[in-house]
């Protein structure tokens, strides 16, 4: 072969090579923008994940607070209630000692 040839011959083989190497870089720059794609809406997947997260955590302590404040107003009722039942005794006590005092003292009780 003369040099011409071989010239020729190895143009065409490092275009070839070339021509896969273009190839393989481009399969591999896709590969890389696929995986930055899935990558960037995995992140933003977990971002809402994350907010939703937070409004729920959010909502949990707003209705602890609410549930503190009903368990204290339950409280309170249960005082009131408590108290009431005490005088609702004090004054049937004081009642049937009076009817009784009545008694004693020879007259009629209502």
């Amino acid at each position: 072969m003369d040099a011409a040839t071989l010239g020729a011959v190895g143009t065409i083989v490092v275009g070839l090579a070339a021509a896969a190497a273009a190839l393989v870089g481009h399969r591999g720059a896709n590969a890389a923008s696929q995986s930055g794609v899935v990558i960037t809406g995995s992140l933003g997947l977990v971002n809402e994940l994350q907010e939703e997260r937070d409004k729920l955590r959010d909502r949990i302590v707003e209705n602890e607070r609410l549930l503190a404040a009903a368990y204290a107003e339950l409280a309170s009722e249960r005082a009131d209630k408590a108290g009431l039942h005490e005088q609702i005794a004090a004054l049937t006590n004081e009642n049937r000692q009076l009817r009784d005092r009545i008694a004693e003292l020879g007259g009629q009780t209502t």
